[in-house]
């Protein structure tokens, strides 16, 4: 129930596979290609957080020169190839038969030491092992060579002049094996990052190999202690979802509160290497709950970010902060005005994401607003979060229009989550959102001004914000949300029941390539009920309180057929909504739709022409909430932890634990019995 394994090697499988055996520590990532392998198969180290541009490219994040490369003389075709990941200690072997030979491998990034990539290697061929600094790019080449030896790489980047050093150490054993030490440093962490990785790769070869690997095996113990989710009756269910938590593991900066996670984790440079609303709604609920500390980092690289999302109103005619749809370094957005290009022109398309997604700076408040509730941790509002959501509110009302003639405010021309329907108004899901922003700001407010009044008078000093509170109040009470028709059924935005509705099959029918973008000015779902994801149904878990089953299951009938899943954070959604309503068999496949998506790879790989491959941390995220939140039905808020349990009925049981306002939780939940036991 550990061990992820496939047999035969397909040239149709290496980018697969890539994403599939990744390797990780938060600070890089490692795909799962073999040592053998060039830019040609993607091979790919990506270092968490730092980033170049080439003049007339996108920003993307940098690949390390492949300290693991290495060549065999005269192999030949392979004739058989078996490669296994272990999950729970995150150890990556494989092995080759070649005509004239084999090779068995073993390796690990390691979690003990965040700079150190360690590798065995046994050959039956002559071997040569070298670094490798010709790497995969999509909009580079992003370095120039500084120095290169055998054994040592170091490289600058063309925009900020980053330096990044590898270094290595070779321990041989007989003529074709050997142990490798790879260490990798950038002048991000340290002043001489060459003679850094130096020291700590000469300090691994003396430390050894199998010490090192049970070091790091240690570290992914613990990891477990705390984030196992034990499944019993579904043997399918209960790998997926440990193999979701061993992709979520592997990128979270638990080592920095200056990273986060990117949309596509640590396992290339797609969608720029940038930070989306997805760490925030689908990834910190789960650390929030499991490793605080980690939940407490995704907030601080917000808040550390906040003048970037402050510099992004500014630009755009607003005040407050309005966080990027595609976030870097900085909090500046690294979303382009053209971020899709047309498959039929071939030229870049205008889109919306980066100025109309405003529910972004909403999704920020409500992760917050949610991490205070389950950890009680007053002390992430004084390091920065209560700036955060000040100028979040800021933003809100300075963005609303108020309608004299009918007493509300509106939030228009926006883009919900559902990105097919752009610059829309009164969009459900956005507007919830902004209210519960505004609510919890106040709150926030109140409380901080009783438990820390000399913080709170400095901070009003420094933004002032007190002369505006009022306006919030008014906000907060007048803004406009969208209530059920008569059927029961929310519209996603103003007018969608008056477009086209038809079928999915229908949709798809009318492209005309099979990339072809749906959304956009006039893609084929542009004009129909046909949805990307459904705003509306993640609306009604976010404030499951506030709706009565029946709404909840109207609206789940009538958006399930209406929605096509273009989103790996679609699926989960559908879960939790559908066990809430108590329709686990509803439920069930959602869920296993989110927990496979990185096995089965069944998701879009491409919009036109641009590759958007890789891992999908938000749904590993997905599927941990699914089974949590959904089949155990765990509510975790300011009052403590209640259960609503709505298991599939073919599992015995579910157990895990959870950290709640410092106190770990054993749950233990079946079809006869739950417990909450203190540990």
């Amino acid at each position: 129930m550990w061990v992820y394994k496939t047999e035969g090697y397909s040239l149709e499988e290496i980018r697969l596979n890539g994403s599939r055996f990744m390797l990780g520590n938060g600070y890089m990532g490692y795909r799962g290609t073999l040592e053998e392998h060039t830019k040609e198969e993607l091979t790919a180290c990506i270092l968490n957080g730092v980033y170049d541009q080439v003049p007339g490219k996108w920003r993307e994040p940098v690949n390390a020169p492949n300290g693991l490369f290495t060549t065999v003389g005269n192999a030949g075709n392979i004739l058989a190839h078996e490669q296994s990941l272990n999950i729970r200690h995150g150890i990556l072997s494989r092995k080759t038969e070649y005509e004239n030979g084999n090779v068995e491998a073993e390796r690990f990034v390691s979690m003990d030491d965040i700079h150190l990539i360690c590798l065995r290697y046994r050959s039956t061929m002559p071997v040569k092992t070298s670094i490798n600094s010709d790497v995969w790019d999509i909009n580079g080449p992003h370095f120039q060579c500084v120095e290169q030896s055998e054994n040592h790489v170091l490289v600058k980047t063309g925009e900020q002049g980053v330096l990044i050093a590898v270094c290595t150490e070779t321990e041989w054993i007989g003529k074709n094996a050997f142990n490798k030490y790879i260490s990798i440093y950038t002048s991000l962490d340290c002043d001489n990052p060459l003679e850094t990785a130096r020291a700590n790769s000469r300090r691994a070869k003396e430390a050894g190999y199998e010490r090192l690997k049970a070091a790091h095996a240690a570290q992914w113990e613990t990891l477990w202690k705390r984030c196992d989710v034990k499944i019993s009756g579904d043997d399918e269910a209960q790998f997926a979802l440990r193999y979701s938590l061993y992709q979520l593991l592997l990128v979270a900066p638990r080592h920095s509160d200056r990273l986060s996670i990117p949309a596509r984790g640590l396992s290339g440079q797609v969608y720029k290497g940038a930070v989306f609303w997805d760490t925030e709604m689908f990834m910190t609920p789960v650390f929030s709950l499991i490793d605080p500390a980690v939940a407490r980092n995704l907030i601080l690289y917000r808040c550390h970010t906040l003048d970037g999302a402050r510099r992004k109103a500014a630009e755009l005619g607003f005040r407050g902060a309005f966080f990027a749809w595609e976030s870097q370094e900085t909090g500046d957005d690294a979303c382009s005005y053209f971020n899709v290009t047309d498959v039929f022109t071939g030229r870049p398309m205008r889109t919306y994401f980066r100025d109309k997604q405003i529910h972004v700076s909403a999704d920020m408040v409500y992760a917050v607003d949610q991490y205070f509730k389950q950890t009680g941790d007053f002390s992430i509002f004084t390091a920065g979060a209560a700036e955060l959501m000040i100028e979040c509110a800021r933003f809100f009302f300075s963005y609303a229009y108020y309608k004299k003639d009918k007493s509300r405010y509106e939030l228009l021309d926006v883009v919900g989550p559902d990105e097919y329907h752009e610059r829309v108004n009164n969009n459900a899901f956005t507007n919830r959102m902004a209210k519960h922003t505004m609510e919890s700001t106040l709150a926030m407010l109140e409380m901080l001004e009783e438990r820390a009044p000399e913080f709170f008078a400095a901070l009003d000093e420094k933004i002032e914000f007190s002369a505006e509170l009022d306006n919030w109040r008014d906000f907060a009470e007048k803004l406009y949300i969208p209530a059920p028709d008569a059927a029961g059924i929310i519209p996603q935005f103003d007018n969608y029941k008056k477009l086209e509705d038809i079928t999915l099959s229908e949709v798809k029918a009318r492209m005309l390539d099979p990339t072809e973008y749906l959304g956009g000015g006039n893609g084929p779902a542009v004009a129909t009920q046909i949805l990307k994801q459904a705003d509306v149904i993640q609306m009604l878990y976010l404030f499951r309180n506030e709706y009565s089953p029946g709404i909840k299951q109207a609206n789940w009938e009538y958006y399930e057929p209406r929605t096509e899943h273009g989103s790996s954070l679609s699926a989960c959604m559908y879960a939790m909504v559908a066990a809430e309503i108590g329709r686990p068999d509803w439920a069930y496949n959602y869920f296993m739709k989110t927990a496979t998506v990185d096995l089965t790879g069944q998701s879009k790989r491409y919009i036109g022409p641009q590759y958007i491959g890789g891992t999908h941390p938000a749904a590993n995220g997905g599927a941990w909430m699914s089974a949590v939140f959904g089949f155990a039905g765990l509510n975790a808020d300011e009052s403590g932890i209640t259960l609503k349990p709505s298991l599939p009925s073919h599992w015995k049981s579910i157990e895990f634990s959870v950290e709640w306002h410092g106190q770990r939780h054993r749950i233990f939940v079946s079809h006869n019995e739950t417990s909450i036991t203190p540990k």
